[in-house]
């Protein structure tokens, strides 16, 4: 991986942390390559780049920065934003990405929830499976709450340690 010139960081080093934390993003359950891109983009100084830069940067292909960044974009990843004056997009990273990546979770949790209510309701409480069903419909319903009470608090606490 390369680094921009002129930054004044050590590119090896930069490179390091890219592949390791992307290479725990996938451990995680992300695609290997939206992990490296978002891992570029977050040890930007930036935090935006453009394809053609994070293309130089991971040495990786333009389809592969664009199926990475569309995966990134769908999750609430990254944004994308136009350079000015120019028809180049960049695509940026942002500080509260956990937390706008988590927040909408929380509707695919919901359809979720509507899913297993049906499934209970067709099912019938009474039988092993709707049972089954039941108690996981229970947990996604204490998760979401665990989360919409953990979000205020991480509001809170990430004012206090960095400001507005």
């Amino acid at each position: 991986m390369r680094e921009p010139t002129g930054t004044g960081r050590d590119a090896e080093a930069v490179s390091r942390f890219v592949e390791s934390f992307a290479a725990q993003l996938v451990e995680a359950g992300m695609q290997r390559m939206a992990a490296r891109v978002f891992a570029a983009l977050l040890s930007s100084d930036e935090g935006a780049l453009t394809s053609a830069e994070l293309g130089e940067q991971l040495r990786i292909s333009p389809a592969a920065v664009s199926g990475a960044v569309r995966y990134l974009a769908q999750t609430h990843m990254v944004s994308r934003e136009r350079e000015p004056g120019s028809r180049r997009e960049r695509y940026r990273v942002h500080g509260d990405q956990w937390y706008e990546a988590l927040a909408n979770r929380e509707t695919v949790i919901k359809r979720w929830e509507g899913a297993l209510r049906d499934g209970v309701s067709s099912l019938g409480v009474d039988t092993p499976a709707g049972r089954r069903m039941a108690e996981t419909l229970a947990f996604f319903e204490f998760i979401e709450g665990e989360v919409a009470a953990m979000m205020d608090r991480w509001r809170v606490h990430r004012e206090k340690t960095f400001g507005q």
